[in-house]
């Protein structure tokens, strides 16, 4: 099955779970006395990832996405596409440490809950925060992609709801430390040859010097940065800037005619006009084309740097148009 994102304005109707409101309210109640008292303790590792059941869904889910957000994946033993997708989704879980939770559940042994949420194809994502459900992506998606929408998924948990996650103990139960990692690098010849050829505007060189760090060092924020520019600078210049402007004039809701334009406006240094086109796009366009777009506001953000405030804004705005 081909990965395909699922429209975000089809938020589940969880009416139907019994005493979702109240579980919802009972968790806030139990988080505020958990603060009072000193925060709650921290869980071992292996609680980040659960398999629920129709039986605990109001306990294991609708109480705990009021502390933090609960990803679930719906998955059946037959279904090769959950396969891959599963022990990634597991893995990311323990990466981000607490960021979010993660539920199984085999829709096989779960039929209700399956209806509840319209699930029509597996392997199907969907999240819960504080007690709202929306759905992420169906299909096993690519890593990046993945990694993104649990990112926004987090940013919305943490300026709508105030979830900032759950501390984990990785010692708790026997849990075996894991070894620490060798550091990264040093990459100062391959970041000098980068720029080098950013400077010589060949953009194609430096996008393959830059992609050589990351490859090694997912995290390089100075490759990651210079990749972005790299690539805007490459996309501008095999434009011509007259027609990019009147067809996205004439093509409002055309995804490729506003990425262009947009990438011609942060060059321009109309940062603010780039950031509101592709969220305005991203509102107007669905499926793969509204993926594409949302793609490249997050590579237009890498471009300006997170710590701007501008990046900050545009983030905001992206959520609310997504979730």
């Amino acid at each position: 099955m081909q990965p395909r994102n699922m429209s975000m304005s089809g938020v589940v109707d969880l009416a139907a779970v019994k005493a979702a409101g109240e579980a919802k309210a009972k968790a806030e109640q139990a988080r505020a006395e958990s603060a009072r008292q000193g925060g709650p303790a921290a869980v071992p590792a292996s609680s980040l990832v659960i398999d629920v059941n129709e039986a605990g869904f109001e306990h294991d889910v609708l109480q705990r996405s009021a502390e933090v957000p609960v990803v679930i994946d719906f998955w059946a033993e037959w279904c090769e596409p959950c396969k891959q997708l599963g022990p990634l989704l597991e893995r990311l879980a323990h990466e981000y440490n607490g960021r979010f939770l993660l539920a199984k559940v085999d829709v096989d042994a779960n039929q209700m809950l399956m209806q509840q949420f319209g699930i029509q194809g597996i392997p199907a994502v969907f999240a819960v925060v504080a007690g709202q459900a929306l759905p992420l992506f169906q299909g096993a998606a690519p890593e990046a992609q993945i990694r993104q929408t649990l990112d926004q998924l987090i940013q919305v948990g943490e300026e709508r709801f105030g979830l900032t996650g759950i501390a984990v103990d990785p010692s708790a139960a026997g849990e075996p430390q894991a070894a620490a990692p060798a550091p990264p690098g040093p990459y100062d010849s391959l970041l000098e040859a980068a720029a080098r050829a950013l400077d010589a505007n060949d953009f194609a060189g430096a996008v393959q010097a830059y992609k050589n760090v990351l490859s090694d060092d997912p995290a390089n924020t100075e490759a990651k940065l210079g990749l972005a520019q790299a690539e805007l600078l490459g996309r501008v210049q095999a434009t011509d800037p007259q027609k990019v402007r009147t067809d996205a004039a004439e093509k409002p809701a055309d995804a490729d005619a506003q990425m262009a334009a947009a990438d011609l406006d942060l060059v321009g240094g109309h940062v603010e006009d780039a950031f509101g086109r592709l969220v305005e796009t991203v509102r107007r366009t669905f499926g793969e084309d509204r993926d594409r777009v949302r793609l490249r506001l997050l590579d237009l953000f890498e471009v300006i740097g997170p710590e701007d405030p501008r990046v900050g804004a545009a983030r905001t705005a992206l959520a609310r148009v997504l979730f």
